[in-house]
C-alpha cells in the first residue's frame, strides 16, 4: 500500500465505527489501534472484542496517522474543531456521518480545514454498539465524498485508497447536494419505518397479535425502526429543512392515494402503483452500475 497507518484513533466505537476496526485490522496489521468513547461498556467491550489495542483521549491525537468520527452528527460537529487543534500536520481526519453542510460549515474556517475529509460511506444494519461490527460491511457500497478539494492532496490520496482498499465506490457531491438526496433515499425511509411500527403499536395493543400477523414485508419495512434513536434524532435534526420538504411531497402522496381508497378508485389506485413498479428498473440500474474510483 502507498500510505503506511501506524496510529489510528476511532471516535465513536458502535456498528460504523466497530465494522471499520475490523477491516482496518485486516488492511493495515501493523497498526495500533485506538477507541475514544463516551461509553465506557462501549469501551471495555471494543477492547475485549479486538476492535481496539486500548482506550485514548482526544489529548493523545497528536501521534495519530488518522482519525476517524464515527458518532452521532452532532457530537461529530461539536468536536471536530477540538479534534483538529490536537492533530498534526499530517494526520487525516474523516468523518462517517450522514450530514454533511452543518459539519464542513464547523471547519470552514479552521486554520487546519485541510486535515479534514468529509465522507459518508453507505452502509449499515438496523443494529448498534461494538458487538453489532461486522467485517465486510462497507464492500460494495459507495463513499460519498465532500469537498474533496478542500482537502490537501496527500491526505485526499490517503482517503481514496482507504476507500478503495475497504472495496468501496466513489462518488464526489457538494455538501448541500449530499444533504437534499440523502434525505430523500435514507432519512426519510426511516422516519417511515418508525411511523409505520408506531401505527401499527398503536392500533395493535395486543403484541402477540402483530408478531403472529406479521409477515416479511411488514418485517422488512419496518426493519429500519429497530435503528439506534441516538444516531437518528439528531440526524432528523441536522438536517430538518430538506427533510421537512420531502416529508411534504410524502405526506401529500399519501393523502393522494388515501382520497383513491375513500373512492374506491382501484383504476386510479392500480395506475398509480404501476408507475411506481418501474422503481425496481432504477434500482436494479444502481445495483448493476459501474462507478469510477
Amino acid at each position: 500500500m502507498a500510505h503506511r497507518l501506524e496510529h489510528i484513533y476511532t471516535i465513536g466505537l458502535g456498528l460504523i465505527g466497530g465494522s471499520l476496526l475490523k477491516d482496518l485490522r485486516i488492511l493495515h496489521p501493523e497498526a495500533s489501534l485506538y477507541g475514544i468513547d463516551t461509553n465506557p461498556e462501549h469501551l471495555e467491550e471494543a477492547i475485549s472484542l479486538g476492535l481496539v489495542d486500548a482506550a485514548a483521549t482526544i489529548d493523545d491525537l497528536s501521534k495519530a496517522d488518522l482519525v476517524i468520527l464515527a458518532i452521532p452528527v452532532d457530537r461529530a460537529r461539536a468536536i471536530v474543531s477540538a479534534v483538529l487543534d490536537a492533530v498534526a500536520d499530517s494526520t487525516l481526519v474523516v468523518d462517517m456521518g450522514s450530514t454533511k453542510a452543518g459539519i464542513c460549515a464547523e471547519v470552514k474556517q479552521h486554520p487546519k480545514r485541510r486535515n479534514y475529509l468529509a465522507m459518508h460511506p453507505i452502509a449499515g444494519t438496523e443494529f448498534s454498539g461494538p458487538g453489532a461490527a461486522v467485517t465486510g460491511l462497507f464492500k460494495g457500497k459507495t463513499n460519498i465524498i465532500c469537498e474533496v478539494e478542500k482537502t490537501t492532496f496527500a491526505l485526499q490520496e490517503l482517503g481514496l485508497q482507504l476507500t478503495k482498499d475497504l472495496g468501496m465506490r466513489i462518488r464526489y457531491m457538494d455538501a448541500e447536494s449530499h444533504d437534499k438526496h440523502i434525505a430523500y433515499v435514507s432519512h426519510l425511509s426511516h422516519i417511515s419505518s418508525f411511523m409505520l411500527g408506531k401505527t401499527v403499536m398503536d392500533i395493535e395493543k395486543d403484541e402477540q397479535d402483530i408478531f403472529d400477523l406479521a409477515g416479511s414485508g411488514f418485517e422488512s419495512t419496518v426493519r429500519l425502526a429497530k435503528s439506534n434513536p441516538d444516531m437518528w434524532a439528531p440526524i432528523f435534526s441536522q438536517n430538518k429543512d430538506y427533510l421537512l420538504e420531502c416529508l411534504s411531497a410524502y405526506i401529500a402522496n399519501l393523502e393522494t392515494f388515501k382520497a383513491y381508497v375513500e373512492a374506491s378508485d382501484e383504476e386510479r389506485m392500480h395506475s398509480e402503483m404501476q408507475q411506481i413498479n418501474k422503481i425496481k428498473d432504477i434500482l436494479n440500474g444502481i445495483s448493476l452500475g459501474e462507478h469510477n474510483i
